[in-house]
């Protein structure tokens, strides 16, 4: 009975390992493909918000957030505006394509998020960037938080309403 188990775990174990093996394969050839157009990468943080940022090499000055647009995620001129500032600082708005996938947070701390992967990006692309950027201010990761809810208290720091009778 032991042995006729055994029989059948051999036969099922090549099987298996023949499926991965294919699967490893096509995992290989898209990571080809993705290198082959070179990127500089930087990842942005603010409150919630992470977003890892690509900057590639093509010249046609296109954002993309999330799949989509700058315009069409960003509704309002002055996210756009945070998001392409440190481009607008290096006077580089028409040299990369962005590419960026953004989570957590709401929009406002991911349009900063977003600023702050880009100047890091920036920084690897050419490290005499730094400077400037530093100087900006949009190399330092924000890092004010929420303040997370005490026991008794109705938020932070907001007490329940008092009353005297």
């Amino acid at each position: 009975m032991v042995k006729e188990k055994e029989e059948k775990i051999k036969k099922k174990a090549p099987v298996k390992k023949k499926v991965i093996k294919e699967k490893e394969e096509i995992v290989e050839e898209k990571i080809v493909e993705k290198d082959s157009s070179q990127y500089f990468e930087g990842v942005g943080r603010r409150k919630t918000s992470v977003a890892r940022v690509r900057l590639y090499s093509k010249k046609n000055g296109l954002v993309f957030v999330n799949g989509k647009k700058i315009e069409d995620y960003f509704s309002t001129e002055t996210l756009q505006k945070t998001v392409i500032s440190p481009l607008d600082k290096m006077k580089s708005l028409d040299k990369f394509e962005i590419k960026v996938l953004v989570r957590g947070g709401g929009i406002n701390s991911q349009a900063e998020a977003i600023r702050h992967g880009i100047s890091r990006a920036l920084v690897v692309f050419n490290e005499e960037y730094k400077k400037r950027l530093r100087k900006a201010g949009l190399l330092t990761r924000d890092s004010r938080m929420k303040e997370r809810k005490k026991f008794g208290l109705k938020r932070a720091r907001r007490a329940p309403q008092w009353s005297k009778r």
